[in-house]
């Protein structure tokens, strides 16, 4: 079906112990489109994404990831996203084009596909000249686009990147933005980027704002601002992350 989204979370609660982290939480990421998923720390922001990638598993709501319920069909599920964590997770003292081999191996990719896979991913990210670089001689922006590449390598339909830019410097974390949304312009790929900082959002982007496990505003940029009456992100996010927004 054409229609059907990227991601649909329905109706998602998790608890730690006695601690809500998710009440009811209904978000959806239409097919190549960018979706920030904003929220201050605290807000739940990493435990959806630990339950939209299969890292936790609740069995209050559901996950589908492009037509694929995460509970019934994990492997296709999965294997329909490429995630980037906030947490880096790239071996240091391989260099770049060995951590992409790896991690094309894990997906079953071999031989001159496997390599032309990565030649194209490095090349889109601007990486083909440091393919020989070992991780550890890279800066943060470098490392975190490596780890872009490499969550494309199987072609997947959706990109899940949780606080991508944490850490990074200021040139960078944009360099880091402008390049994820030109792969939703230009390769049809869609995303759902985690992130507390509001100059992430572009114009045009759909947005997501959690606040103390609640969804309190979704739509385009344009549709949450009308409906909250505010003049920019920066009012929208203290209206709506105030301890007692509805």
């Amino acid at each position: 079906m054409t229609d059907t989204p990227a991601l649909a979370v329905e109706n998602l609660s998790f608890a730690y112990g006695r601690r809500k982290a998710l009440d009811k939480v209904t978000i959806g990421v239409p097919k190549g489109s960018f979706t920030a998923l904003l929220g201050p720390n605290g807000a739940g922001k990493t435990t959806l994404m630990a339950l939209a990638t299969g890292l936790f598993h609740s069995r209050q709501g559901r996950i589908n990831v492009c037509g694929h319920d995460l509970r019934s069909e994990p492997r296709k599920a999965l294997a329909a996203m490429g995630v980037v964590f906030q947490q880096p997770t790239l071996d240091q003292d391989l260099t770049v084009r060995q951590n992409m081999r790896y991690a094309a191996a894990l997906h079953g990719l071999g031989g001159r596909g496997a390599g032309a896979r990565i030649d194209a991913a490095l090349d889109r990210l601007g990486l083909a000249d440091r393919q020989g670089d070992t991780v550890r001689a890279l800066s943060g922006g470098l490392r975190r686009r490596v780890e872009i590449a490499r969550a494309l390598l199987h072609r997947p339909r959706l990109l899940i990147l949780d606080e991508a830019t944490v850490g990074l410097d200021v040139d960078s974390r944009h360099g880091i933005v402008e390049t994820v949304h030109r792969l939703c312009a230009e390769a049809g790929v869609a995303v759902l980027w985690a992130t507390h900082l509001i100059d992430e959002v572009r114009q045009g982007d759909r947005v997501v704002v959690l606040h103390e496990g609640r969804v309190r505003a979704a739509g385009t940029l344009d549709e949450v601002l009308r409906t909250i009456e505010a003049a920019g992100l920066a009012e929208a996010w203290t209206l709506l992350t105030r301890t007692e927004a509805p």
